[in-house]
């Protein structure tokens, strides 16, 4: 959850190179992406003037336009100058959420066949003041099980951050119908994915859990947490779990660009754990912030 902010009402849009009014930013209704869903997209933070772990996300971003056949026509620095172009028209300095989002262009009639297409890709940056909530932080949230599945990688695979999310959707619809904030997701064989937009960890016995990662977003902050979990000598597995185990885990957590990790205290009804952030929850919390920091500063002295 993040807090509102006013200087969101006037944020500029960038679109094709140009850069609008949040108000009259707007792209036609032959794109590809509306009419189709035929697009991918990036989400990335920028703090304290670093746009944090950006070569992760771009490894990401362009290894999804290759998988779908689409030619970005710019490589990763130049990218890179259109988002700063866009922070820069803003005047925004930290805690800033960037959405980078490419689509295959404009089509000559509806249709899902690419040679219909008749201009190149299309891109927009929508960078917004955003904060997440200490609130949350300090509380933690609730998940409900959703009857969805986690896509298999044979039909749409999991990895691809595309615009087609609407299966995501239905399962969030569901958590919140259910009172939740947020859905937990099974795979095809009924074990723990992620959720519907983060991914998810659970605690027990000081062993920190998250799924095998067959069926999951390839989150760069999941990856990172993973990371910082072997750089100090916590447990991490990799490995399929259950409903069974995450009822009774110790502690339970997700991650994500945006929130970093953010506490769970109820999943499907059941208090996990004591009902309030765990102590490695939030140690994994206090290291990952540190890995923040190091990034900044080693970005900073690298300029």
């Amino acid at each position: 959850m993040s807090i509102e902010d006013p200087r969101n009402n006037d944020v500029l849009i960038y679109i094709n190179g140009e850069l609008y009014h949040r108000s009259e930013a707007k792209i036609s209704v032959f794109d590809s992406g509306y009419l189709v869903g035929d697009g991918i997209w990036e989400a990335v933070r920028f703090t304290r003037g670093t746009l944090v772990f950006i070569d992760q996300h771009l490894n990401r971003l362009f290894a999804a336009a290759k998988s779908i056949g689409l030619d970005l026509k710019l490589n990763q620095d130049e990218l890179i100058s259109e988002v700063y172009k866009t922070l820069n028209a803003n005047n925004m300095s930290t805690d800033v959420h960037v959405r980078i989002m490419f689509t295959r262009g404009i089509k000559k009639t509806p249709s899902q066949d690419p040679r219909y297409t008749v201009t190149g890709p299309n891109l927009v940056i929508i960078a917004e003041h955003k904060k997440a909530s200490e609130e949350v932080k300090k509380t933690g949230i609730s998940l409900f099980t959703s009857t969805i599945r986690r896509g298999s990688p044979d039909y749409l695979d999991p990895r691809l951050n595309c615009h087609s999310k609407l299966h995501e959707v239905q399962a969030l619809i569901q958590a919140l119908e259910a009172g939740a904030d947020e859905a937990l997701m099974l795979d095809q064989n009924g074990f723990v994915a992620t959720c519907n937009s983060t991914n998810f960890f659970v605690v027990k016995s000081g062993v920190v859990f998250t799924s095998s990662g067959k069926y999951c977003m390839n989150g760069i902050t999941r990856s990172n947490v993973i990371k910082v979990c072997k750089q100090h000598k916590i447990e991490i597995l990799e490995a399929d779990f259950s409903l069974f185990d995450v009822y009774s885990a110790d502690e339970a957590f997700t991650t994500g660009t945006f929130g970093g990790l953010t506490p769970v205290i109820k999943i499907d009804g059941r208090t996990i754990g004591e009902g309030k952030p765990g102590t490695i929850t939030e140690k994994l919390s206090m290291l990952y912030n540190e890995l923040i920091d190091f990034e900044v500063n080693r970005t900073k002295r690298t300029k």
